[in-house]
């Protein structure tokens, strides 16, 4: 369908946009669009520098037979401290005080804005980085998952503490809990994660991490690779079961009096120290 460079380019732009970190060669818009593949070049360019500019992704052209254009996208420093300042003060508030020190999380992870974001941060980090999927722990940190999942484009897979007769087959793993130190145990269906996958672990909320360590425990088994490790909000906790991690937000609380103080967390120096001065330079 022979069409004009403005509806090309918006119809370029969508297409990106819904196949994220996936390869499109030159060959695929010259048919759809009936042009030649230098203007389709010209078309990638636009569309490169408008992207840039407006922070919404990292658009690469690669050369050659096998070549074409990826779009990975990503959320640059200014955006994510915005975006974070608005998370602090969404979760600032008292009545969101749980027993144990926990925090009532599950209205803003039920709301597509803050999960979209929340996704395109975390996938941020992995600018560069390979990864077959994403692996959460039922049920919070489900939707986390699938936020990530899409800005990634990789399948997430959901770790469980009991068995479920529709999930087949399974692995597991006992593991020790981090603060009440009490022995559970996570099962994942065989048929979820391929063996030697690359594996990006996320959840909603940490305190020691027990369940983080317990999940990587899990990829372990199945000869995969983890490849980081990643959470809204991180809570106060004396001794935490693992050191390398990405939190959003740190939340610190008094389950005697429900007050509760909730700062930005390690993010910016987690994902824009190493990629920070790539990001503005593409």
């Amino acid at each position: 369908m022979k069409t004009r460079r403005s509806d090309r380019l918006v119809d370029m732009t969508r297409y990106l946009l819904e196949r994220p970190r996936t390869l499109v060669s030159l060959t695929h818009f010259a048919e759809e669009y009936e042009s030649a593949k230098s203007s389709i070049s010209e078309d990638l360019t636009i569309l490169k520098r408008t992207f840039h500019e407006r922070g919404i992704g990292l658009l690469e052209t690669i050369p050659g037979a096998a070549g074409g254009a990826r779009f990975t996208p990503y959320m640059t420093k200014d955006d994510a401290k915005e975006f974070v300042d608005s998370l602090v003060n969404a979760i600032d508030d008292e009545t969101r005080v749980l027993p144990g020190g926990y925090v009532y999380l599950s209205d803003i992870l039920g709301q597509p804005w803050f999960l979209q974001r929340i996704g395109r941060l975390i996938a941020t980090q992995y600018l560069r980085e390979p990864i077959d999927a994403v692996m959460t722990a039922a049920t919070k940190g489900v939707p986390v998952a699938q936020a990530v999942a899409e800005e990634l484009n990789v399948p997430f897979v959901i770790v469980r503490n009991d068995t479920k007769v529709t999930e087949g087959p399974t692995m597991s793993v006992n593991y020790v809990t981090g603060q009440s130190q009490r022995l559970e145990k996570l099962e994942l269906s065989r048929r979820s994660l391929p063996m030697g996958s690359r594996v990006l672990i996320v959840d909603d909320f940490m305190k020691a991490g027990g369940t983080i360590r317990g999940m990587a425990s899990l990829v372990k088994e199945f000869e995969g690779q983890v490849v980081g490790s990643a959470v809204v909000a991180e809570g106060r906790v004396e001794h935490r079961v693992i050191d390398e991690y990405t939190s959003l937000i740190h939340v610190d609380t008094n389950k005697d009096d429900g007050i509760i103080h909730v700062t930005p967390g390690n993010y910016a120096d987690e994902i824009y120290t190493k990629f920070e001065e790539e990001l503005e330079n593409k």
